[in-house]
């Protein structure tokens, strides 16, 4: 079995997957049908097939493979007859020699050598494959590095005959493959040991849609009209929708920017209008937006890489779908979207990233919202690799300005490997609700006065999920309620007064945060 493994690995290098790929909507009416966080202590439901299985800790309970040795080692568990559904876990390897060694998840194993999987190899790949009574097909790869000791979060999607991979919210694969119709999910390790955990099984709430098309950028210079329909403002929720509400560009007419010029003239045009922002444009100083904007990226990959977006002095702009990637201190302003002195914003499904191995200083934030800035609404942002992720209220000593604002919202955003700010809030209010957040030292941070609501977000590798004091001279409050601090120690020294948000909105339950908010944050989800 080993040989056939590594014959097939070896062949695989640079196989893309068959058929389309697809783009899904966040997954808030979709079913739960399945959730193990592993904190009871218990594994009992779950039914093994080799390896040694048993429930271990990792800053929080999680199910452990312990065998390395071990050659196919599964844990099963969920209905024999589930067909449509996504299922999703976190997977970190233990001890994973380069080579064929794998970890992994299976979906419709109707038998112990039936079924979908989604592995990492220690060669250093991602493979989708099909398991039909121990023979393998690779249905799609791709290159990535794998790490011991490093956790990954890896779903499979199956919906019909489509069968679809994606590691770390990113796919792997989508391939059409009808061999096997229905069954229940699976944990696997091959020649390795691994450590599962928050493994959720959800139904498949919508059909997927393609992402939207634009028309042919025109051949005259600067921004083409679109026939294109942008997606609608809906789903808005939080502070942008009190004292007023935030439409963007939804008024005007829609144009398309297909390379980095046509951008910032649409982008600063004094005229509401939607930009759809067709590629990805290498630049060196921020994009200025004027008021009454949709800036919205087409597919997953539109969007800046070295500069950001800054909003500054405006009213009434949204921006979506943009991935943004980078930008060096120094750079404009040195954050991906930098709001300063705006109102009435919507920073919606975004993907904004940097790295973390150039120090605390070679980037500034990924999303800052500074100035007396209000009314901002953050939800479904992937924000990961990075530092210092997101600031509200730049400075200790600017309280006559920030007093009374910086009113903000962030809910369903997924912070991964973010070291700090998550967000750091000074002198204003903040709602924070059904984040899931893994990794880094500091959490969500209140400071100088600021009073926050935090309410049933999941926490996973994060030192102190939730604190009140440090870095500024004057503590700030929090209200926490529903949360899972995954382990984590809060410090938490003034409870607020922040108990009701001015506003209607929609709590999702914690045991649903890792599973809705994996699955739609970051860009191609709208």
């Amino acid at each position: 079995m080993r040989r056939r493994l590594a014959l097939l690995a070896a062949g695989a290098a640079g196989v893309l997957a068959a058929g389309t790929a697809l783009l899904f909507a966040p997954a808030a009416s979709a079913a739960t049908l399945f959730s193990d966080n592993f904190e009871t202590g218990a594994a009992g439901t779950w039914s093994k097939s080799g390896g040694s299985w048993a429930i271990g800790t990792d800053g929080s309970s999680v199910l452990q493979q312990g065998n390395a040795g071990s050659d196919l080692a599964r844990d099963f568990n969920g209905s024999s007859g589930w067909t449509d559904y996504t299922l999703q876990a976190r997977v970190k390897p233990l001890a994973l020699d380069a080579g064929t060694d794998f970890v992994g998840i299976a979906a419709r194993a109707s038998g112990a050598t039936t079924f979908y999987r989604l592995i990492l190899l220690g060669s250093g790949q991602a493979q989708l494959q099909a398991d039909r009574g121990g023979t393998v097909g690779v249905l799609g790869s791709t290159t990535m590095a794998v790490s011991a000791g490093t956790w990954y979060t890896l779903r499979i999607d199956v919906s019909g005959g489509t069968v679809t991979g994606f590691v770390n919210g990113g796919q792997v694969a989508s391939a059409t493959s009808t061999a096997i119709a229905a069954g229940r999910i699976g944990l696997q390790t091959f020649q390795a040991s691994a450590n599962f955990d928050d493994v959720a099984v959800s139904s498949v709430g919508s059909t997927p849609s393609p992402s939207p098309t634009t028309a042919s950028p025109s051949p005259n210079p600067g921004p083409s009209q679109s026939t294109s329909n942008p997606p609608p403002v809906t789903g808005l929720e939080g502070y942008a929708t009190v004292n007023g509400t935030t439409t963007g560009g939804a008024d005007g007419p829609t144009v398309t920017a297909s390379t980095l010029a046509d951008l910032i003239t649409a982008a600063g045009a004094a005229t509401t209008q939607t930009v759809l922002v067709n590629g990805n444009f290498t630049c060196s100083a921020d994009v200025r937006l004027s008021a009454n904007k949709s800036i919205i990226g087409v597919g997953a990959n539109s969007g800046l890489t070295g500069c950001g977006l800054n909003m500054r002095d405006v009213d009434n702009d949204i921006v979506r779908n943009m991935k943004i990637s980078k930008v060096v201190a120094g750079n404009g302003n040195g954050d991906a979207i930098h709001i300063d002195h705006a109102t009435h914003l919507w920073i919606d499904h975004n993907d904004l990233s940097s790295d973390t191995t150039h120090g605390t200083d070679f980037y500034d934030g990924l999303l800052d919202i500074t100035h007396a800035a209000d009314y901002v609404t953050v939800s479904w942002n992937l924000l990961h690799d990075h530092i210092k992720c997101s600031l509200i209220g730049h400075s200790d000593n600017n309280a006559a300005e920030d007093t009374g604002h910086l009113r903000v919202t962030y809910h369903h955003n997924w912070f991964n490997n973010c070291d700090q700010r998550m967000p750091s809030l000074r002198f204003g209010t903040g709602h924070v609700y059904d984040n899931y957040y893994v990794g880094g030292t500091t959490g969500v941070h209140s400071r100088m006065g600021a009073q926050m609501l935090v309410q049933n977000n999941v926490f996973r590798g994060v030192g102190t999920p939730i604190e009140t004091t440090k870095d500024s001279n004057v503590d700030g409050f929090v209200n926490e309620s529903g949360n899972d601090f995954g382990g984590g120690t809060n410090l938490i020294t003034q409870i607020g007064t922040f108990t009701n948000p001015p506003y209607s909105f929609h709590l999702d339950p914690t045991a649903n945060v890792i599973s809705l908010v994996t699955a739609g944050a970051g860009t191609g989800k709208i």
